[in-house]
């Protein structure tokens, strides 16, 4: 792991005031070219883990993103998962609820999406929002959503309890990082796909997104399963905190390879025999 002091702030249930967290940080770092050695470092022992996560079949990780509108929940997934063997990772992308999710308690549509043992699941935002933009546009009460952050721990404890690691990361960003990223999705015509008009409706709830991320920050984060809150203005930075977490989370499960099965040796004579047969006819 880095020799370098980490730099994203770990919520363990604490009051944060995201105003006193810098957006823009880097740590010691100054530049992208300064991360790229210990990149590729972490990319290997990253492939290496997760080779030895999936063969092992015994646990499973729930990497949760959650971040403003421009955070780059998409870019940091695509960029870290993308070294993985792709048969091992699976996203899932929260938009507003159907009809059938409607109907169900808020975190069905969240449970029957979390991969089972040996595989990792990435949300782009999740059941969080349940306590986040529901409470921005007054769907449920301060009360409701003391209820939903209690069901929260529960459920993750749940997940935990069956082998499941949940890992929260919120990626930080500032206003005025925001505005420009809309502005250049509205100059460049082929970001044009990029923007919502309803981005610009969120927008103006900013202070109110971020109290309520707070109060998330406070309510829903424990010890066994803290919120990890990275400075995201910088993307190079961001990929490689968010890479730091990812390898930090898969070596602290202690993953090892299965035993070897001896039964396999007994098929070797006869393979041994079709390969020097394959051989022969070659010549």
């Amino acid at each position: 792991m880095s020799k370098r002091p980490l730099n994203w702030v770990l919520a363990t249930g604490d009051k944060i005031d995201l105003k006193k967290i810098d957006p823009k940080s880097t740590g010691e770092y100054t530049s992208k070219e300064d991360t790229e050695k210990e990149t590729k470092e972490l990319m290997k022992r990253f492939e290496k883990l997760q080779d030895k996560l999936f063969s092992s079949k015994k646990k499973s990780l729930l990497f949760i993103f959650q971040g403003m509108d421009c955070s780059g929940k998409d870019g940091v997934i695509n960029k870290v998962f993308s070294i993985s063997h792709p048969q091992g990772v699976q996203t899932h992308s929260f938009k507003t609820p159907t009809r059938e999710e409607l109907d169900h308690d808020f975190l069905w549509r969240a449970h029957k999406l979390v991969s089972g043992v040996g595989y990792i699941t990435a949300f782009n935002r999740s059941y969080y929002e349940d306590v986040l933009i529901t409470r921005v546009h007054k769907l449920i009460s301060d009360k409701k959503a003391q209820q939903r952050f209690k069901q929260i721990r529960h459920f993750e404890e749940m997940l935990d309890d069956n082998g499941v690691k949940v890992v929260k990361i919120f990626l930080h960003i500032s206003k005025e990082f925001q505005l420009e990223k809309l502005i250049a999705r509205i100059e460049n015509p082929k970001k044009n796909w990029k923007f919502d008009e309803s981005d610009l409706l969120e927008r103006k709830s900013w202070d109110t997104y971020q109290a309520y991320y707070e109060d998330v920050f406070a309510n829903a984060a424990t010890k066994d399963h803290p919120w990890h809150i990275v400075s995201a203005d910088n993307r190079w930075y961001r990929d490689l905190a968010v890479l730091q977490i990812v390898v930090r989370t898969l070596e602290d499960l202690d993953l090892s390879y299965p035993d070897p099965n001896p039964k396999l040796q007994d098929h070797l004579p006869d393979m041994y025999a079709e390969r020097e047969k394959l051989l022969k006819d070659k010549k």
